[in-house]
């Protein structure tokens, strides 16, 4: 018996190896090369097969196997490797297979992973002419698609020299220049494929364009320039593969985006006039991309610092310092660094280590036959005087390691993950003492924090037994929870399942943790209560803080994004123009406020008119007034500020509309909000502007503009008191005003300034502009008189040849505002350029025109001024006829001639640029992308919330939008709420699908009512359709 089963043994390679050969020729090949080639490759595989029969294919070494095969494919010519390590199998990595899971296994190589990449990169640069013609005669149809995709999606810095280039990247081998067809031209290359799909290849929700094929340029920076930025950062993974995971963005746009960014590039300048090297993305996503580099920036400097403390303190070690680098996130730097904080109290770990037990729990692991506790004890010392507080020690010591090491919590990651994790709020017993107090002595409470207090606890009696898995909890939820909790009525927890620590506990002991020669049993239970101790002492609570922070981290992502979203609806409101407006300021006591505007939003007019609490003859003699002055200046629009007092005074205008007071005007009024109006009136920027005006009357002024025109007025107020946004004061303040200001300078500036007429406080905001530029190019108006083209900006003091370039393109020259101003000025303009070469060090008019370019009212910039020249000699036209149809008419005939790639092709240009080009020659004089966007709403009669009825049908205009749903003004001085669950995608048009709830304040939809409480003042609707 023991014959025959030593004569199988030695059979099973030779079967093994027949095996292997026949499966190998079966399988249909995916690379096509030349005749030559594949002759000559059958042979040379069959022949290091034959050799290596007796020394690789090992019964008692399986993974020997696929390591074989996959150096075997490799030399033979195979396009895809087969093994999911690389050629050369490290034999240390043999005992670690079994405890180590997928997941965790996948995630650890990525931060070595760069270097290798651009390796290989530069290595098929070197052999740039022969994989160019090897590929083209050899690579087959289906493996290029395939291959296509999975380089564009895992690899996209290899896509920078073309289709050749691609190729080149995908095959496993390198061609030598003499292409000769033998084994020794071979050379194996290293692939690391199964870790670029991990990353790259799952779908991603939050890829934009940048998941199809690729827009833009795929350019890919060099070896140079990412080494340096990594060894800026000094961190211990790839800023452009980090940021490209967090974002869901390709790698090569993230090296682009990051590129522009260091060169003091702004987001409105890349998403214009750079469209191909982001590749089309929109503003918000290039924003997304910027805070995620710069909190990666921060992380970096934080680090840094955290490394100098500690290196002083004497604390820092290598493994320390490693640990340090190799944090990703600022939970898991400050996991790392909270033992080692000053201010924290000595770890139990640490106590124990200063006992010197640190050799004894090395011992435990290293070599427990060797260990015994009693040799430690020290009588008199506190923590070694009995075997007990020795055992204590250590077990400190090795949950302390155990909390710390990587590998354990991936691993207690990963069942987390699969595991259902809820979030759990209740009562606080603070709140329900103080509850029971207030029933107690049966009183209602008296002050106004009392009642403020009593109010705070009943808003939050959704969440008194709020149980929610952590996958599936809504952002408003999680920033509603986080309110409760920060007032101490609401007690929050995170509820792991107890089949995680149970199964953490067996790996731990069985896998990780296990001691590498044998152990006793006292310290077998010494390791399991250490491993015990460390999940219910330091990773629980970790995981605990990890949940809460991203759960906080997301929900105030969204309510920022949604805050931007509002702002950017409301300041693309389209403008009211062309007529006289009276804004009124309602109010009681002290009287309605009125101001007739001209126009151009200058003030003809203020007064106060008391129409409430008066009696009949007063409010008819104000009745009176208020028609002489709507006549006097032909005023047919009234808009009504929706603070106090609101609704008498639409029911009060109302009337009189409805009785021909007014007649022959043709009066109507809407409601505009007036948030932040009164704020704005005792700002110094109200008072430089108005200085003799009241600041009541300032805020009736601010209320008629924000409906002549919206994004010049509402950008004088701090959008956080614009009331557009929900949990403000929850999230962070820094991301708020930093998303907000980079929305109002995107609206600004795509809208576009007319730097002759425009305020101080709008040209702040353009992109490239700051408050000390802007200033100075108010004064440089004042005294040089009109701007007559963009060249002169370079005159002013500030503005470098940086801030030029970022705002030259949103910089307009309306000619009909330039000539009235020059014909109103006594002195021309031209003669007053030449005193300004003493305005500062190095400005000069020597390369500046004196005379106006027809292309600064477009939306060209400068630097393509060339392009324009060329494309209108190209069809037939001249400058002067930019916005005539006869020019439209000419490029619309010629693009469907030869389409726009051609074109650029022809004038040595981008297709982006060329259509920007275009769209600047065609769009008519005076040309506002606001034009496209709803006006504000005027109207004649009044409905009161007693008229509703369920079921009736109405139209209005979204208010606000929240995380939770979207209000909806539809005329009865109550907002209704359309919740998020009846905004359905059957609903909604299929331009707004995508958006998170797809409405934004001033949309008009149609809605149903569903439900009237008159009590609580509250409406719900249903919405029916969104109104084009």
């Amino acid at each position: 018996m023991v014959d025959f089963l030593a004569r199988s043994v030695r059979k099973i390679p030779n079967f093994l190896v027949i095996c292997y050969n026949i499966k190998m020729m079966r399988r249909p090949r995916t690379t096509a090369v030349p005749s030559t080639d594949i002759m000559d490759t059958d042979l040379s595989f069959s022949a290091i097969s034959s050799e290596d029969d007796g020394e690789e294919w090992i019964p008692s070494q399986p993974k020997q196997k696929a390591t074989s095969r996959t150096a075997r494919a490799t030399s033979a010519g195979e396009k895809k490797s087969t093994g999911k390590r690389p050629a050369k199998p490290k034999e240390p990595k043999a005992p670690k297979e079994p405890k180590i899971s997928k997941a965790p296994k996948q995630l650890k190589p990525r931060a070595p992973r760069k270097p290798a990449a651009e390796r290989k990169t530069q290595a098929v640069r070197k052999q740039k002419a022969p994989v160019a013609t090897t590929m083209a005669a050899g690579v087959s149809g289906s493996q290029s698609e395939g291959g296509e995709r999975r380089t564009q999606a895992e690899c996209p810095q290899a896509e920078v020299s073309g289709t050749s280039r691609v190729k080149a990247e995908r095959v496993s081998f390198i061609v030598t220049d003499n292409q000769v067809p033998s084994l020794g031209g071979l050379r194996p290359k290293k692939e690391e494929e199964v870790e670029e799909d991990f990353t790259f290849g799952e779908s991603c929700p939050k890829k934009l364009k940048t998941s199809h094929a690729c827009q833009g340029w795929p350019t890919s920076s060099s070896a140079s320039q990412a080494q340096s930025l990594r060894n800026e950062l000094n961190m211990n993974w790839d800023v452009t593969q980090v940021l490209s995971m967090q974002t869901c963005v390709e790698r090569w746009v993230c090296e682009n985006i990051i590129k522009l960014l260091r060169e003091e590039n702004t987001v409105p300048f890349m998403v214009r006039y750079r469209k191909e090297l982001i590749n089309h993305m929109d503003a918000d996503a290039v924003r997304d991309v910027q805070m995620n580099y710069e909190s990666l920036c921060s992380l970096s400097k934080k680090t840094q610092s955290i490394i100098q403390t500690l290196n002083k303190d004497g604390v820092l070690s290598n493994e320390l310092e490693w640990d340090l680098r190799s944090c990703r996130s600022a939970d898991e730097l400050d996991h790392v660094y909270s033992p080692y904080k000053k201010g924290s109290k000595l770890t139990k770990a640490r106590r124990a280590k200063a006992l010197g037990l640190e050799e004894a729990a090395s011992a435990l692991m290293d070599s427990p036959h060797t260990l015994d506790l009693s040799t430690w004890i020290k009588p008199g010392t506190e923590g070694l005087s009995t075997v007990e507080e020795v055992a204590t020690g250590v077990e400190n010591i090795l949950a302390d390691m155990i909390a710390k090491d990587p590998e354990t919590l991936t691993y207690v990651k990963t069942l987390c993950e699969r595991s259902s994790i809820t979030i759990q709020s209740s009562v606080s017993k603070t709140a329900l003492k103080e509850k029971e107090q207030e029933k107690a002595a049966q009183a209602p409470p008296k002050t106004k924090a009392e009642q403020n207090k009593s109010k705070d606890f009943d808003k939050f009696h959704l969440y008194f037994d709020f149980t929610c898995n952590v996958q599936r909890i809504q952002p408003h939820q999680t920033l509603a929870i986080n309110r409760g909790e920060s007032l101490k009525i609401l007690s929050v927890k995170v509820n792991v399942p107890d089949r995680v620590k149970t199964d953490f506990t067996t790996w731990c002991i069985n896998n990780r943790w296990r001691p590498k020669t044998f152990a006793r049993g006292e310290l077998i239970a010494l390791i399991r209560n250490a491993v015990e101790d460390s999940f219910k002492r330091l990773i629980l609570p970790f995981l605990t803080r990890s949940y809460r922070t991203k759960l906080t981290c997301a929900a105030e992502k969204e309510s920022i994004a949604m805050f931007a979203r509002n702002l950017r609806t409301i300041l693309l409101v389209g403008p009211v123009r062309g007529c006289v407006i009276m804004g009124v300021d309602p109010g009681f006591r002290h009287g309605c406020k009125i101001a007739i505007l001209s126009q151009t939003s200058q003030i003809q007019h203020t007064d106060v008119l008391y129409l409430h609490n008066s009696g009949f003859a007063t409010r008819q003699k104000e009745a009176e007034k208020l028609r002489y002055l709507l006549l006097k200046h032909s005023c047919t629009k009234v808009v009504i500020g929706n603070g106090t007092a609101c609704r008498e005074t639409e029911s009060f205008f109302s009337d009189l509309i409805a009785r021909r007071f007014f007649h022959p005007l043709d009066v109507s009024y809407c409601i505009t909000n007036e948030a932040g109006a009164s704020i704005y009136s005792v700002s110094p920027e109200a008072v430089k502007e108005m200085p003799e005006l009241d600041p009541n009357l300032r805020s009736a002024v601010s209320i008629g503009r924000r409906v002549q025109d919206p994004l010049a007025e509402l950008v004088k107020i701090d959008p956080k008191h614009l009331g557009i946004g929900t949990y403000q004061h929850d999230v962070s303040s820094g991301a708020l005003k930093a998303s907000l200001d980079g929305v109002v300078q995107e609206c600004v500036s795509f809208v576009g300034v007319d730097i002759n007429i425009c305020s101080e406080m709008l040209m702040r905001h353009v992109a490239g502009l700051s408050a000390g530029r802007a200033r100075s190019i108010a004064e440089w108006r004042e005294q040089k008189g009109p701007f007559i083209n963009r060249e002169q900006l370079k005159l002013v003091k500030g503005v470098g040849p940086k801030s030029y370039q970022q705002c030259a393109g949103f910089i307009r020259l309306n000619p009909q505002t330039l000539h009235s101003m020059k014909a109103s000025c006594d002195q021309p303009a031209a003669p007053e350029e030449k005193p300004v070469a003493k305005k500062g060090k190095g400005k000069s008019t020597a390369n500046v025109p004196p005379s106006f370019n027809p292309l600064d009212q477009t939306c060209i910039h400068p630097e393509s001024y060339h392009v324009a020249q060329k494309f209108l000699a190209l069809v037939g036209g001249s400058v002067d006829q930019i916005g005539s149809a006869g020019l439209r008419g000419c490029v619309e005939s010629k693009v469907r001639a030869s389409s726009v790639e051609d074109l650029a092709s022809t004038l040595q240009t981008t297709p982006e640029t060329l259509k920007l080009v275009i769209d600047g020659l065609t769009q008519p004089p005076g040309f506002d992308i606001r034009q496209n966007f709803g006006q504000a709403d005027f109207k004649r009669g009044i409905v009161s919330m007693n008229d509703l009825r369920v079921g009736t049908v109405l139209t209005g205009r979204v208010d606000n939008t929240t995380l939770f749903g979207a209000f909806v003004d539809i005329g009865v001085g109550r907002s209704g709420l359309i919740h998020k669950s009846k905004i359905t995608m059957d609903k909604l048009p299929v331009s707004q699908r995508r958006r998170s709830l797809a409405l934004g304040p001033g949309e008009r939809v149609e809605v149903r009512v569903l439900d009237v409480d008159t009590e609580r003042g509250r409406i719900s609707l249903d919405l029916i359709r969104v109104l084009q």
